[in-house]
């Protein structure tokens, strides 16, 4: 007994450690029982479903208000976890809306996610939480991961991806401070990172433009959307 409570302990204590010096969840291990289930044949498997939950970017907008579903990220993450995953039964679930922010998508989050019995919960509201500001958009963020966490689901919080009117290279610009944010959110309660903003700040630092990954001023096309997906589709490698 005393050896299994040294255990726990010791668990409980590692991950302690993890938050504090700012250690993220491996991505070989987060989405192990997921990955195993993909790996199923039938008729042993079962579906698997991934709830993307955000705004415009995730919901698939693009230039002039056109919708362009296969060509963004969550379809685009479909196409490369088909690669790897063949005998896979999977489902991308949309319940982004357009120019939501996360104190609105928090409200919903139980009849509107969780209803869906998901897999994995992919958290994408940063750009459109500009305009609540650091502190609001933490308290809806938290309340997000933690409803998910109490029902044993993953799930991977997305930095923000560009907005043309911001100055992404500066590390004080008001999305640089929401993905620094999310990344401690990540750390905080040991879930998935995808990090985007990470990769259009390399990008716009090397080229001093990311206008070949745009459709519009704030949404990406084809190339940012990929750029995206690549980021989550580490965790399923």
């Amino acid at each position: 007994m005393k050896k299994f409570s040294g255990m726990v302990l010791g668990m409980l204590f590692t991950l302690t450690v993890n938050a504090q010096i700012g250690k993220l969840s491996d991505t070989v291990n987060y989405l192990a029982p997921i990955k195993k289930q993909l790996e199923t044949k039938f008729p042993k498997n079962r579906t698997i479903n991934l709830v993307f939950h955000g705004h415009s970017v995730p919901s698939g907008y693009w230039t002039g208000s056109k919708v362009h579903t296969l060509e963004s990220y969550p379809h685009l993450l479909l196409g490369k976890l088909k690669t790897i995953y063949p005998y896979a039964v999977i489902n991308v679930i949309l319940t982004s809306i357009g120019g939501e922010w996360a104190e609105k998508g928090q409200t919903r989050f139980t009849n509107d996610v969780l209803s869906h019995k998901p897999d994995v919960v992919i958290i994408d509201y940063a750009l459109n939480d500009l305009g609540i500001g650091l502190e609001r958009s933490k308290i809806a963020w938290s309340k997000m991961i933690e409803e998910a966490l109490s029902k044993n689901i993953k799930v991977i919080l997305v930095t923000p991806s560009p907005d043309q009117r911001e100055d992404i290279t500066d590390s004080n610009n008001k999305l640089a401070l929401h993905a620094t944010q999310i990344r401690e959110l990540a750390v905080k309660y040991q879930v998935g990172l995808g990090d985007p903003f990470a990769q259009f700040q390399k990008i716009a630092k090397e080229k001093g433009s990311i206008k070949e990954l745009m459709s519009h001023v704030n949404h990406p096309n084809e190339n940012g959307h990929n750029l995206i997906a690549e980021e989550l589709f580490r965790w399923f490698k």
